[in-house]
């Protein structure tokens, strides 16, 4: 669906002929233009989508709180997907749109949070390596809808009309609730409801929350410099990408596919290089130095735009460049989106896991606001200067990590990075 969003808003729902039929849509233009001064088409889809995925990840914050003290971490789920479904089949009718939106920030508020969370749960407390992986194919298998998600959706919507794609999301979010709902019985105990203890938390367990919070500040920057790729791109590509491949033009939306797909073909190669590194040294790189190198890449993605525009001059970019560019973000997302989920999920003391893994969407929800925000200067800067902009915002995240990443592995060990045998580290990747 996100595939489409940006794309369905500027070249159809903002349009006269559309935007009349929007229920609320004057009152919400209104309180958007209050704080942000008056929006072009371009500028006011771009605020929508940072809006809307910035509270998609901030919902799960609450989500998580509900799940602890009441309804369980299943129910959450199964109440989540259930809200995304109506929200997709919303999303089919131009009046629908903003309560299309408003349900699917809520079901993922219940959703995203509770299902990491179990993903955590698999794993014995000693199993630090494993739970990583874990979360590494937990990504990917993500990923894999990410992929198919794009070409399916976006080729129909393309095809025969943008409602037909977010119809099928509808039939797709469905059939990953079946999925649950069937595997479940495989799943841990612990997923189910939690007594809230009543104890406060030590001064330990607050030092462990103040470390994991600081590191989800700094992934804020490498964030924004990814996540652009969803909302501008769609945007840049129609009118500055020659997206001819031998006579076949390249649909707009395909290119959400790529950086997900480059996130699931990276994965066993990064395996690969992280048990080199622990022959090597005896270790793998820590999750900070992960996280850090996340950063870099995503601003290497951002340089190779600004590298292409600037060869290119005033002709149309070629599509293999804007390809590098979904690539490389793809391979910096699995370096340090995963890891931070990992990372939270072991080292949260037990009392807030939970709530924990909400609060860590956290980072997205801010990161997203701020690239509506962002993506409002799309007008007013040349593209070379905007995509050099983010190369700069994901660097920031890198040096970030070097300068506290030091201190921050200390509060967290040794839950964070305690030193795992290379012969281990060969077993698990074999599993």
């Amino acid at each position: 669906m996100i595939s489409l969003l940006v794309l369905y808003m500027v070249n159809q729902l903002l349009l006269p002929g559309h935007i009349e039929n929007v229920i609320g849509f004057d009152t919400f233009r209104s309180a958007l233009e209050s704080v942000f001064g008056p929006l072009s088409t371009q500028q006011l889809a771009s605020q929508i989508f940072g809006l809307y995925a910035g509270f998609v990840y901030f919902t799960p914050v609450l989500g998580g709180w509900i799940a602890d003290r009441w309804i369980g971490q299943r129910n959450a789920v199964v109440l989540g997907a259930l809200s995304m479904s109506g929200g997709h089949v919303a999303m089919a009718f131009d009046q629908t749109f903003l309560l299309a939106l408003l349900l699917l920030v809520a079901g993922s508020g219940l959703l995203k949070g509770n299902i990491s969370a179990q993903v955590g749960g698999l794993y014995p407390k000693d199993h630090e390596a494993r739970r990583t992986r874990g979360f590494v194919i937990f990504s990917t298998a993500i990923n894999f809808g990410a992929v198919t998600g794009p070409l399916v959706c976006g080729f129909l919507g393309s095809r025969y009309g943008w409602h037909v794609g977010f119809g099928l999301a509808a039939i797709f979010m469905l059939a990953g609730l079946a999925t649950y709902l069937i595997g479940f019985k495989y799943l841990p105990a612990k997923v189910e409801r939690k007594i809230f203890a009543a104890a406060p938390m030590s001064r330990t367990d607050w030092t462990i929350v103040a470390a994991l919070v600081a590191v989800m500040a700094i992934t804020v920057f490498q964030s924004i410099a990814y996540y652009q790729l969803a909302n501008v791109l769609p945007i840049w590509l129609q009118g500055h990408a020659d997206l001819n491949l031998g006579g076949f033009p390249i649909p707009v939306p395909w290119y959400a596919s790529i950086d997900p797909l480059a996130s699931m073909i990276a994965v066993p190669f990064l395996f690969a290089i992280w048990k080199r590194q622990a022959k090597r040294s005896g270790r793998e790189p820590s999750d900070l130095g992960k996280i850090g190198m996340g950063a870099w890449v995503c601003a290497a993605a951002n340089l190779v735009l600004v590298g292409a525009i600037a060869a290119a001059g005033d002709r149309p970019v070629l599509w293999v460049w804007p390809f590098l560019y979904c690539v490389l973000q793809g391979v910096g997302f699995i370096y340090y989106w995963p890891t931070l989920l990992a990372l939270v999920s072991r080292c949260a003391p037990a009392k807030v896991n939970s709530t924990m893994m909400g609060i860590a969407f956290l980072v997205l929800f801010v990161a997203n606001n701020l690239i509506g925000w962002v993506g409002t200067f799309y007008e007013t800067m040349t593209p070379l200067a905007f995509w050099a902009m983010h190369a700069a915002i994901a660097a920031a995240g890198g040096i970030l990590v070097l300068l506290f990443g030091p201190a921050l592995r200390r509060r967290l060990e040794p839950q964070a990075t305690k030193r795992l045998r290379p012969a281990a580290m060969t077993e698990e990747i074999g599993r």
